[in-house]
């Protein structure tokens, strides 16, 4: 510990420690940084805090865990020994043991035992541990908290309201002397339950269905329900003091005679050795990159579809923010995929920046301009970008469909699905994918082990200190929990995600990804350049109205192919089908007959099909041979023989059309519905402006204004960096400095270091008198300061010059030179010669 004298508290333990080992401690809690402390006791107190405690346990790994439960129930301070037997058991193997655990634990434990020293859990020599206490109360036994280890209450504790007749009754019940004393009685029947010969003579004499409810309390929980008329069974282990009195209704398991039905162990299993993650398939390394390439590829078109979709104005959101039901199960029937997969990408290009709300009154998804300049950039580069906002999101699209707390339904791009643990589990489930060689695959059961291993708190366990129920001492253990815990379902989600984006493939980790965890977004893309195909710029037509694109398409050709033509399969290559409709919809863009003709004679290998010419110069011939107008709306049309055939149409009628003129029919409609119904009807009609003109319907580009991503909430405060804790253990140190110092004696008692938190109290002309000699003679004095926002602390400070109302000194505290306004000091001593800095 660096001190020869064992230290009496917390504080003391932490201020022998070097500025390292603090600064291991901020780091690995960095909530004991906000704000920074004063001084060592006030960091001291912060560490002993419930929330913060309970913060660090829920950090530990199982064994540390398990380490720390043991202390919990050992005497305090414990001695390394003890802690080891109640890890390791007294030798008395109860069939449950196995022979190698003994060896595992020994050289396991001084690990575990250093990073609870390292969290500030554990203080003292090896002969003297001691728990912090509000971990002590977290993890120590109660009938409202039982311990993790299953451990009732001492014979001590369990016996402390209990009468001195009762315990004279329980000590002729197994022969011990009796005695007047309560302390010696308590005593006598703890050493009884401690001694392993004659306790195992007492339940030699036990009957064997007495013996069958010690086997259902002994693992925990230790407390069980009694009736008034208990059974002769349980009758004997009361009478003997098996099972003492909680209240009227309720008994427990002393914690001595657990521990010698356990031979000596606290827990049933201990895990001092993490769980190996096995293997599952073993792949070829370059079938996996070429397969998660291709899905890859696969995520970068499906997020285009997918904002494609929604490129003129996406769906309305719901006032209670987020995405209907009916438009992500739209949405999925687009993108061919289920509601689940559908809401995975939605939001994924939420969590990029690629889709936010518009801000309008009537407020609508869209892609924003990040879109855009998304689209230009190479197919590598956008992958990587996905990839690497995935890696920090904390939104989680697994909960969608989910109810909150309250019961209300979970929906995409709601404000409810931000998990703060998400990043921390995809980086530790993607770490456990590379530690593994390349092109394994491991098996998800294992894997799971592994997690809840690392964070058992978060995979769930019980919290700490978290109400827990009695049971019958005749009903049998509570099954173990099922594995629905949110750390579990994190990485069940993020395995399956991450074979969507392209970050696995056929179930092991890809080399790109693994670029990615190493070197970052650029070394991913520059590692996944070569397995993305070259955009092409031609296609294949065919005789039955079809295009195929053997492969990613440049992209005025892809935009211009997807307006004419509609996509009909997707796969290694995509198939493109020709329609009168998707023909009409080039035409309503401002595109000429000719205009088509040659675009697919320039990016055809083949000829054009003659059925694809015919259809082109069929709906072209058509084309805005019907013209509509707003009046609310009007049909204009030549050919008053047309106009005729649609009023004689029976479809019509929702139009409720009207003949204005020979050549003229009026709608009770708006045009775009006019147009639509129309079009239903098999015509192919043009809108036409005030002035007559044919409008061009371009593909139209709706864009919110500038959006920046979602930014991930943090999981709790962010760890330091290695400046702000060189920064931080000074402060700590010259503060901790300043509240211990000794000051000098001044007549009216012996130097004496303050009391903590104290400030100096000085009138204004000794303040003054005394800063002017310290500036002149060149020592340090201790002054109390009040800053502006009205904080106190205090400063070992050099003055240097004296003069306007202000002192300008060395501050020994912030290791720099400060001004000081006089009248904010409160007060002012010196130091003794021996506590001068």
């Amino acid at each position: 510990m660096g001190t020869t004298t064992p230290p009496r508290t917390l504080a003391e333990a932490l201020r022998a420690r070097g500025d390292e080992s603090l600064a291991g401690l901020l780091r690995a809690r960095p909530d004991l940084l906000s704000p920074v402390p004063n001084d060592i006791t006030q960091l001291a107190t912060r560490a002993g805090t419930r929330a913060s405690v309970v913060r660090a346990l829920e950090h530990l790994d199982r064994f540390a865990l398990q380490t720390a439960e043991a202390l919990a129930v050992a005497p305090d301070p414990a001695p390394y020994d003890t802690l080891l037997s109640l890890l390791t058991g007294d030798g008395q193997d109860d069939g449950d043991h196995r022979d190698d655990a003994g060896t595992a634990i020994t050289a396991a434990l001084p690990a575990a035992l250093a990073t609870l020293r390292e969290q500030a859990l554990v203080w003292g020599e090896d002969d003297r541990l001691r728990l912090v206490r509000t971990a002590r109360e977290l993890l120590a036994p109660s009938p409202q908290h039982p311990s993790p280890t299953g451990l009732g209450p001492t014979v001590a504790e369990a016996t402390a309201g209990m009468s001195p007749g009762r315990l004279q009754e329980i000590l002729t019940s197994v022969g011990l002397p009796a005695t007047h004393d309560p302390v010696s009685a308590v005593t006598a029947l703890a050493g009884l339950f401690t001694d392993r010969t004659r306790m195992a003579a007492l339940l030699d004499t036990a009957p064997v269905e007495a013996l069958s409810v010690l086997d259902r309390l002994v693992w925990g929980p230790p407390y069980g329900e009694i009736t008034p008329n208990p059974a002769p069974p349980v009758r004997w282990l009361r009478d003997r003091g098996l099972l003492l009195p909680v209240s009227t209704r309720t008994v427990v398991l002393p914690r001595e005679a657990a521990l010698h039905l356990r031979a000596g162990r606290a827990h049933r299993v201990p895990e001092p050795v993490p769980p190996v993650v096995a293997a599952a398939a073993d792949r070829d390394p370059q079938a996996v990159d070429g397969a998660a390439a291709g899905q890859a590829f696969m995520a970068l078109s499906t997020i285009e579809d997918l904002l494609k979709l929604w490129n003129g104005g996406g769906p309305a959101i719901l006032r209670a923010g987020g995405l209907s039901v009916r438009e992500l199960k739209r949405a999925a029937n687009a993108m061919d995929v289920s509601e689940p997969i559908a809401a995975f990408w939605v939001e994924l290009a939420y969590a990029a920046g690629l889709l936010a709300a518009d801000g309008e009154s009537d407020e609508r998804y869209a892609a924003t301009p990040a879109y855009d300049d998304w689209l230009e950039l190479p197919a590598q580069d956008r992958w990587a970008q996905l990839a690497a906002a995935w890696l920090a999101a904390t939104r989680t699209a697994g909960l969608v469909g989910g109810q909150d707390a309250k019961g209300r339904a979970l929906s995409a791009l709601g404000p409810e699905l931000d998990r703060s643990a998400a990043p921390e589990v995809r980086h530790r489930v993607l770490a456990l994918f590379a530690a593994l060689p390349p092109g394994t695959a491991p098996d998800p059961v294992t894997l799971l082990a592994r997690l809840r291993w690392e964070r058992p708190l978060r995979s769930g366990a019980r919290t700490p200190g978290a109400p827990g129920v009695p049971r019958p001492a005749e009903a049998s253990p509570t099954a173990p929990g099922d594995t629905s815990d949110l750390r579990s379902r994190l990485a069940l989600w993020t395995v399956n995600e991450a074979e969507l984006l392209g970050i696995t493939g056929r179930g092991a980790l890809s080399s790109q990804a693994r670029a990615l965890l190493a070197h970052g977004p650029a070394a991913a893309a520059a590692r996944l350049a070569p397995l993305i195909p070259e955009p092409l710029s031609h296609v294949l037509l065919q005789a039955d109205l079809t295009a195929v694109a053997p492969g990613p398409l440049e992209r005025p050709l892809a935009e211009m192919l997807s307006v004419l033509a509609d996509v009909e399969s997707k796969g290694g290559a995509t198939v493109y089908r020709f329609t009168p409709g998707s023909v009409r919809r080039a035409l309503d863009a401002g595109q000429a007959a000719s205009d088509l003709h040659a675009f697919l004679t320039a990016h055809s290998r083949t000829p054009v099909p003659q059925p694809l010419s015919y259809l082109i110069d069929d709906v072209a011939r058509r084309h805005g041979h019907l013209r509509i107008g707003a009046a609310s709306a009007y049909v204009r049309c030549d050919d008053e023989a047309v106009l005729n055939e649609i009023l004689a149409d029976k479809r019509s009628a929702t139009l409720r059309l009207r003949r204005l003129a020979p050549t003229v029919l009026a709608a009770q409609t708006d045009p775009a519905p006019l147009l639509e119904g129309l079009r239903e009807m098999g015509y192919a009609p043009a809108a036409e402006s005030a002035e007559g003109d044919v409008l061009i319907t371009r593909a139209g580009a709706r864009r919110t204004p500038p959006r920046t991503a979602p930014v991930p909430v943090p999981e709790g405060p962010p760890v330091p960096d290695g400046t702000l804790l060189g920064a931080a253990v000074r402060a700590i140190r010259a503060g901790d400095t300043a509240a211990t110092v000794v000051r000098k004696d001044t007549g009216e008692g012996p130097a004496a270091p303050t009391a903590a938190g104290s400030l100096p109290r000085t009138t204004s002309a000794e303040t003054l008198a005394t800063v002017q000699a310290a500036a002149m003679t060149g020592s340090a004095v201790w002054i109390g300061y009040v800053n502006a926002e009205g904080a106190a602390s205090q400063r070992v400070i050099a003055p240097v010059r004296v003069e306007g109302g202000f002192v300008t000194a060395y501050d020994h505290t912030a290791d720099e030179v400060r001004t000081y306004p006089l009248h904010r000091i409160t007060g002012v001593a010196e130091l003794a010669d021996d506590a001068k800095p």
